[in-house]
């Protein structure tokens, strides 16, 4: 087996890192990919990520060439390009933007558990902006409760990448928010990820305990 030819910037925590994992697992190009672990917070640039990414966001993608990717968005879209089964994001008419919808609804509600943690974790408890965190504990909130009731369908018929993504943002809310709760007010939501997260892209890629 040839050496990976590219180096995925990642850490283990990361929801978004975790998105292309889980795809480079279904699609079989997990062993093209170096993965070299690097720990981000707001304050803690790391200058070698930096280099052709000056945002410093993990995962960042060096091709072999040199050239550098952010952003999981554009690191999943370049993958899903590189495999010969079926893409997991579609390519085109209405299919593709209503799956990268609900991916992006995916996205939001990492954003905002990603922040929660930032500011509980990072920040001194008598700082902390409470009316600030709590909106974003209602966004998390009103994204699954919109997911629980419109796309629950759309999310058992095939795991690409609509599915992948609300998957990570579920398995991130467990990780760093339990006290969240989710599953007790989004029943079927809480049905669907009991069954996907079993498969063994997402038994691999699982947060650090």
């Amino acid at each position: 087996m040839s050496a990976p030819s590219m180096t995925l910037f990642q850490h283990p925590a990361s929801p978004f890192v975790r998105k292309v994992l889980v795809l480079l697992h279904e699609t079989g190009q997990q062993d093209r990919v170096a993965l070299e672990t690097v720990l981000v917070t707001p304050v803690n640039p790391i200058l070698a990520l930096n280099e052709g990414n000056p945002v410093g966001k993990i995962p960042a993608l060096r091709l072999a060439d040199g050239n550098v990717l952010h952003d999981s968005r554009v690191i999943l879209d370049y993958f899903d390009h590189q495999h010969v089964g079926n893409p997991l994001i579609p390519r085109d008419g209405s299919a593709r933007w209503r799956r990268l919808t609900l991916a992006s609804m995916a996205d939001g509600i990492m954003d905002a558990a990603v922040l929660v943690r930032y500011e509980t974790a990072l920040r001194p408890a008598d700082k902390q902006w409470e009316s600030w965190l709590q909106e974003q504990r209602n966004k998390i909130r009103r994204t699954l409760a919109e997911l629980e009731r419109d796309a629950i369908a759309e999310l058992a018929s095939h795991f690409d990448i609509a599915a992948i993504s609300v998957a990570c943002a579920l398995g991130y809310v467990d990780f760093r928010h339990p006290d969240l709760q989710w599953r007790s007010s989004n029943p079927k939501l809480a049905t669907w990820y009991a069954e996907v997260s079993q498969r063994p892209s997402m038994l691999a890629t699982q947060p650090p305990a």
